[in-house]
């Protein structure tokens, strides 16, 4: 699978954002969670890469199933619409 920047950019955000899943982003663009650490490890700076593992990990909320909050929901209900999401376009 080949993504373009808009593509990365977007999963980069989704991967920082606490309540976007990481079977969210399996969702939208078919990338495992394997597969978004590789691609936040070769994406950005190794400060920023240990930054982002350590705020990520063990994160209820980065997990489908640890999740206790409305299940089913991508986002917060609060959250405005992001233009680059390929979901909110249906």
């Amino acid at each position: 699978m080949s993504l373009n920047l808009i593509d990365i950019d977007r999963i980069i955000e989704m991967a920082w954002e606490d309540r976007t899943t990481f079977d969210a982003i399996e969702f939208q663009f078919g990338l495992s969670e394997q597969q978004v650490i590789s691609l936040m490890r070769n994406q950005m700076h190794p400060k920023s890469f240990r930054l982002w593992r350590a705020r990520v990990q063990g994160r209820k909320t980065k997990h489908q199933k640890l999740r206790s909050f409305e299940s089913g929901r991508f986002k917060c209900s609060r959250q405005n619409a992001i233009s680059n999401n390929k979901i909110s376009k249906r």
